[in-house]
């Protein structure tokens, strides 16, 4: 690749990531990372290799904005993609886990144009399916492909495929991998043939798991015989299959898979559970004469590959093993095990927790606030302050860092009283709680409507020389303007602005919505001026939420005077029409008159914007009348005309658009008959008699008892209904 293309994929990529992060929503591909690479003169010298360059590797891990750079590719005049841009987006797609959908229409275009690709991009892909809980469609591209590429996938990943069948219990599917790595010569690693043979002796006879660890065995292997016989015994005993499990291990012996201490564990304490004391003892005997001690590394190594490739269940039973029967682990993997297990686990995880802790060894902090929030989640609340509890005893929390984690789960799950008293332990040790503390006490004495508790911790937070920051306000400002408190919160609100802090979107929401409830509406419009003056675009985004909350109070005028009032970079055609359409569902026709007669004046251009969203939501109003009246007031002022045709419907279709829009269809007879009274009237319950074929027209004309069909409407009916007979020249009609 020559030096100056790699520089210009380079300058491409770079002006389209400063670009994405400027844009809503940021880091995404939007239209406007168009005109960046207009500017760049990208089309003049578009070619496979500069689009393959810009995707990999320069916006390898951008994957939105490598998409979206790729469809803009396909979109070019006199551009096609080759195999060497495919196979770029799909290497970068496969590294996220949210475009599945994506690569496979990706790989039905392959298919469809017969290109070519690397095994090395369908590893990739069968790697992602296989990390994003997709075993199936893994096992689909795996079959699709050939078998010389199938050789070139690697043995990882087919190992990674037959582990994850097996794992989930697709064990036809499972045998059918192995086979063809067998034949293939793939290599066996003890991840995909342990956890494959794990689950296969299960429900085999031993004869059949021995025959198929002699086929492995001969063939090319880097397995561990010894974590092999482990397993094997592991699973059969899971089965209550213990006898076997006694037989098969010099069986295991004699093929160079001996057992370990490990192994002979699990057989006596499953003729333990059985009340075997004679077999216990042959086992122990057997031990102590043949056994060999479990070597730490490699069961260390093979716990990290099995959470590595996402085996957690395979991982906890054999953590389980380790641990029941005190074995040597090292303090690694069991923070591993903790911190992976816990998400499914939890009282796996627990049982992870005591033993490192009895040790003397405990978890790091991010150890203990994954645990602590999977067992949140999983409402383990006992569990969780068990290990507050043992922690306290072996002086863990000593620093802001440890009890800050301690009290937000405590606060989370709404345990209180014992977060105030980690704050009375912590004063006891001299340490000052910081902003984030007090918050999460704070924000949990607003969730349990301890309002008095919360003050107190404000004005104790301020004594103390802790300011608040701007999620303290936002907790005080939230609960007061809920609780019919607005004035307070307009005050604490005042107050952040004097701390020279700057609010947010949630700030001004929360106020907002408070200020409104209790009328104070001139409060409220001070409040959003001065959201106006801080960011244009943080008052564009609040105006809709604005007006919904002045209307659901009632306050029509003043959402009106508001948006008739306000700066145009602010302004936008959406809040006109929320406003509009609460005013035709509280039959305020004439200030919606108004309303729109002061738009026209003011911004007539955004007329029809309006009036287009307006006809497009008809479907969401109780009564379709007051819009039409609306309607008929704007054309009367403005004459404002759409264009004329004929729309063709079933008897079917009619009655689906006579439940969208009932008084905004009107039918005729195709047969020389005129409109019924009924129909006149807007009641289009259609006679028997009627002819299968009606008609609506669409036009609009002040003197006409016809009623209106707008574009947007219409295009929005056809999108939403079956109207699959409407008649070809429909779209001559447009002309």
């Amino acid at each position: 690749m020559n030096s100056p293309m790699i520089h210009f994929a380079n300058q491409i990529s770079r002006a389209l990531i400063s670009a994405s992060k400027r844009s809503l929503p940021p880091r995404k591909w939007t239209p406007s990372l168009e005109q960046t690479l207009h500017r760049l003169g990208c089309r003049d010298s578009l070619t496979p290799s500069l689009v393959a360059r810009v995707i990999n590797p320069f916006l390898l891990n951008h994957h939105s904005l490598a998409l979206g750079f790729f469809d803009w590719a396909s979109q070019q005049p006199g551009f096609s993609h080759t195999s060497t841009t495919y196979q770029s987006i799909l290497k970068s797609l496969s590294i996220s886990r949210r475009h599945f959908n994506t690569i496979d229409k990706l790989l039905n275009q392959v298919r469809a144009q017969k290109i070519g690709l690397d095994p090395s991009v369908y590893s990739s892909i069968i790697a992602s399916l296989i990390r994003g809980k997709r075993t199936r469609d893994a096992l689909t591209i795996f079959n699709e492909v050939s078998y010389e590429v199938r050789y070139g996938l690697g043995s990882g990943v087919c190992n990674s495929l037959l582990a994850a069948l097996s794992s989930d219990g697709y064990m036809g599917d499972a045998r059918k991998v192995f086979d063809v790595m067998f034949v293939k010569g793939v290599s066996m690693s003890t991840v995909g043939f342990g956890v494959y043979v794990w689950r296969f002796c299960r429900n085999a006879e031993v004869c059949e798991t021995l025959s198929l660890l002699d086929e492995v065995r001969k063939g090319v292997s880097g397995v561990n015989g010894s974590i092999i016989a482990v397993l094997i015994i592991h699973g059969l005993c899971l089965e209550s299959r213990v006898a076997d499990a006694l037989w098969v291990m010099d069986e295991l012996r004699n093929r160079d898979c001996k057992p370990d201490f490990m192994a002979y564990r699990i057989v006596a304490e499953a003729f333990r559970l059985m009340g075997s004391v004679v077999d216990v003892e042959v086992v122990l005997k057997k031990k102590r004469k043949l056994g060999v001690a479990p070597r730490v590394n490699e069961y260390r190594e093979f716990i990290f590959a099995l959470i590595s490739e996402g085996r957690i269940w395979e991982a906890k039973e054999l953590g389980e093993v380790i641990v029941s029967g005190n074995f040597p682990i090292e303090d690694d993997v069991l923070v591993a095990l903790i911190g992976s297990i816990s998400i499914n686990y939890p009282c796996s995880a627990m049982l992870f927790f005591k033993f490192m802790v009895g040790r003397e060894r405990v978890p790091n902090l991010l150890t203990l606030s994954n645990l602590s929030q999977n067992l949140f989640r999983h409402d383990k609340i006992d569990e969780l302050l068990e290990v507050f509890q043992i922690l306290s005893t072996k002086e863990y929390f000593s620093d802001m860092a440890s009890y800050n984690v301690r009290v937000s789960f405590l606060c989370k799950a709404g345990r209180v009283k014992e977060a105030y008293e980690v704050l009375q332990e912590m004063k006891k040790k001299g340490l000052c709680p910081d902003v984030s503390f007090y918050n999460y006490l704070m924000e949990a004495c607003c969730r349990e409507d301890l309002l008095r508790p919360a003050k107190r911790l404000w004005d104790e937070m301020f004594a103390s020389g802790c300011g608040g920051n701007l999620k303290t306000y936002n907790i005080l400002i939230s609960k007061f303007s809920k609780t019919g408190q607005a004035e307070e919160a307009h005050r604490l609100f005042c107050h952040m602005l004097e701390k020279g802090l700057v609010p947010d979107a949630m700030t001004y929401t929360f106020l907002l919505e408070g200020l409104c409830k209790e009328k104070r509406v001139m409060d409220a419009l001070e409040v959003f001026d001065k959201s106006v003056k801080q960011d244009a675009m943080l008052a564009r985004n609040l105006l809709t939420t604005f007006v919904l909350y002045l209307c659901k109070e009632g306050h029509f005028h003043a959402a009106s005077r508001l948006l008739c009032g306000i700066v145009s970079d602010v302004g936008q055609s959406d809040s006109h029409v929320i406003l509009l359409k609460c005013l035709l569902e509280a039959a305020e026709i004439p200030v919606a008159i108004e309303h729109i007669t002061s738009v026209g004046k003011n911004s007539a251009s955004m007329l029809p914007a309006i009036c287009n969203k307006l006809v497009a939501s008809v479907s969401s109003l109780s009564k379709a009348e007051p819009l039409l009246q609306l309607l008929q007031a704007m054309q009367e002022r403005w004459q404002m005309a759409v264009p004329c045709g004929k729309l063709f419907v079933s008897n079917d279709a009619s009655e689906q658009l006579q439940k969208s829009a009932p008084c905004l269809l009107s039918f005729t007879r195709r047969h020389y008959r005129a409109y019924s009274s009924r129909a006149r009237a807007g009641r289009f319950n259609c006679e028997p008699s009627l002819s299968p074929t009606l008609v609506a027209r669409f036009e609009l004309e002040p003197s006409s008892s016809q009623v209106y069909f707008w574009r947007a409407e219409l295009e929005q009916l056809r999108t939403r209904l079956d109207l699959a007979q409407l008649h070809p020249y429909l779209e001559q009609a447009w002309e």
